[in-house]
């Protein structure tokens, strides 16, 4: 590397004195130029000049035409650089007076061939600039044609081939134990498939791998091909379709025509529901390019023959968009769900990320687990990336609980708004609010554990409250939903209590209570209306589809789905009333706790309730005082406008 630097700094260095040399040449060579002077003689001036023995040099040219000849020379008289040129006629008589004149004189006489009867000559001005204009549209030709390369191959395969520098196996695979089970004897039929042609069984031919985004589907397929060791050709279901029509159709004949020359092997398809959606569907009308494409494939997977070692994997996150004729046997026989990991799966796949992270000895895989149910595999990656990057941004040479539960936060609800000011009002407000819904979570039996309480800004929301379920649970009951409403409702409860106030602070708590509360009426048979269903679980409507589906129940019915719904809600309401008044003390304390550290762990809050009274401040733990105590440090370092910062801004100005 040095000696390319050390060449680079040469180079540099020559340019200015190879700049100026060329100047050099051209003041030199204009210099040259400008001082020659050629004189123009005629026929008879040049006789007149040669009969009076004025001429010194005299050199002579026949050109090719053999009619004339081209003088030149210099007379008696002339300065340095001038010369004479002339033209003569071919004539005995006029060569004979010049090499007459030449003896006399003694003067010096030069005979030069013509330089336009040069072969050499010929090529170079009648041949070469033909051969070069042919050479420069040859290469610009090449190079369109390689940069458009894509133009001239439209029907060919955008599959691509794995290499193995990339090799994935099972071990990389974490949390999805059922689902790779599932995917186990695709392994064995691509290492050794006689064993299945001998008792007739048939591998299926196609498996469709679908889940929430993030659960690793290309991942699981990836393991698959880097166990069974075979070619694994992955491409994107967009890369079928094109703008013109036939092409989508033409690239999938051509990868499977590859896939058959490498067999046995494996192709996914990534976000297969952009080329397998229904047919027929739509606003507007169909989709001819992908329903051609979505034909060839159903052609394809049907038509080549039973244990021929393709197998194809497909992943999507909408298995509901899918045409029917693409999840019947024969094509996808086999669906995987592939759902968000439980507890234990999620601290493998953390054991997995965590490989290469330098963890304190307060962080556990298995409590960081229990305090992010809901997170995918993707989920959890992001979450020890962002507390990696937060450990280096605070110069510390390990990752600390303190970098997990801010990145933790950052993944949920985004970055901290350290620079937001809002009046002393609206902390008080936020504080009771936030408040409210933590005495809910610790009052009711079946209620979350609250992991968290901070009235610092994140995203939209002025604070919020982490709470986490003490187990997973499969189903809900009609208990656990009423009660998951009824601390929903706690922080406007608390707000209505205090300050005989409300805010706009509970939009988005109203927006989850109501979903719940709906889909108990319509959905789950969990109200007066009986066990019946009203309405299918919501999910993003299918354009053309959807908007087609004719309601299945009365305007009378719909009036009572509205009262049921209301009912449930002021239940819920009445019950978080009743349990706020009876706490107040309890959520006078979480408030002013909150008003003074800004935020509460569970630890904290636990201790709270046991002792009502925050725990003794760690004098070496900066993150666990109160502003109070943060702003006497900062004022006694000589850090300005310290009464006017918030924690966050505090511990920033102090280095943490």
């Amino acid at each position: 590397m040095n000696n390319n630097l050390d060449k680079k700094v040469i180079k540099k260095g020559l340019l200015p004195y190879l700049f100026l040399f060329i100047i050099m040449l051209g003041v030199f060579y204009g210099v040259n130029v400008f001082n020659k002077k050629v004189n123009d003689l005629t026929y008879n001036e040049f006789i007149t000049k040669i009969d009076s023995g004025k001429v010194t040099k005299l050199n002579l040219v026949a050109r090719g035409s053999g009619y004339v000849y081209e003088v030149s020379g210099t007379l008696k008289g002339y300065k340095d650089g001038e010369t004479f040129e002339a033209i003569l006629p071919l004539s005995e008589s006029v060569m004979k007076k010049i090499v007459e004149a030449s003896d006399e004189q003694d003067f010096k006489l030069e005979v030069s061939p013509d330089p336009e009867s040069s072969s050499l000559l010929l090529i170079l001005v009648n041949v070469l600039p033909i051969v070069l204009l042919v050479a420069v549209a040859f290469w610009f030709f090449n190079k369109q044609l390689a940069g458009n390369k894509s133009s001239m191959d439209f029907g060919k395969s955008r599959a691509r081939l794995n290499s193995d520098n990339n090799k994935v196996t099972f071990k990389d695979v974490a949390g999805l134990k059922e689902e790779k089970e599932e995917v186990k004897e695709l392994i064995d039929f691509l290492k050794n498939p006689k064993k299945f042609q001998k008792l007739g069984a048939r591998i299926p031919k196609g498996v469709l791998l679908f889940g929430p985004p993030g659960t690793g589907k290309t991942l699981l397929a990836k393991a698959v091909a880097g166990e069974a060791n075979v070619p694994f050709y992955f491409i994107s279901g967009s890369d079928f379709v094109e703008l013109f029509v036939g092409v989508g159709a033409s690239r999938v004949r051509d990868m499977f025509q590859q896939a058959k020359r490498n067999a046995p092997c494996l192709i996914f398809i990534d976000e297969i529901d952009a080329v397998g959606r229904q047919r027929g569907t739509g606003l507007g009308g169909g989709h001819d390019e992908r329903e051609q494409t979505l034909n060839q494939l159903l052609t394809e997977m049907d038509g080549f023959g039973a244990n021929e070692g393709i197998i194809i994997i497909a992943a999507t996150n909408r298995p509901d968009v899918l045409d029917p004729a693409l999840l019947r046997p024969g094509r996808f026989d086999r669906q995987v769900t592939v759902n968000l990991p439980d507890v234990k799966g999620r601290e493998e796949i953390l054991g997995v990320h965590a490989k290469n992270k330098i963890l304190a000895d307060g962080v556990t895989l298995k409590n960081l687990a229990k305090r992010t149910p809901g997170f995918s595999g993707a989920d959890l990656e992001n979450l020890l990336n962002e507390a990696a990057l937060l450990a280096v941004r605070r110069n510390k040479d390990e990752i600390t609980m303190s970098e997990v539960d801010e990145a933790t936060d950052r993944v949920l609800m985004g970055p901290a708004k350290v620079s937001h000011k809002y009046s002393e009002n609206d902390r008080k407000l936020v504080a009771y609010h936030e408040a409210g819904h933590a005495v809910i979570g610790l009052k009711l039996r079946n209620a979350s554990d609250v992991q968290k309480v901070t009235i610092i800004p994140r995203g939209s929301a002025g604070g919020y409250n982490m709470m986490v379920p003490s187990e997973e649970k499969l189903c809900s009951t009609k208990t656990d939903l009423l009660e998951e409403i009824t601390g929903l409702l706690g922080g406007r409860t608390a707000e209505e209590i205090v300050f005989d106030e409300i805010t706009t602070g509970a939009h988005n708590d109203f927006e989850k209570a109501t979903k719940i509360a709906r889909a108990m009426v319509t959905e789950y048979g969990m109200s007066d209306l009986g066990p019946l269903q009203f309405e299918q679980q919501a999910g993003s409507v299918f354009l053309g589809r959807d908007y087609n589906k004719s309601q299945h129940f009365s305007n009378e019915v719909a009036n009572e789905i509205d009262m049921e719904m209301r009912k449930i809600i002021n239940e819920c309401h009445k019950d978080a009333t009743n349990i706020i008044k009876k706490n107040r003390d309890l959520l006078k304390l979480i408030a002013e706790s909150l008003l003074e550290y800004e935020t509460l762990t569970k630890e904290q809050i636990d201790y709270l309730v046991e002792n009502g009274k925050m725990p003794e401040e760690d004098e070496e733990n900066l993150e666990s005082m109160s502003i109070t105590k943060l702003r006497e440090i900062a004022k006694e370092k000589g850090i300005k406008n310290a009464s006017k910062m918030n924690k966050a801004e505090l511990l920033k100005e102090l280095d943490v």
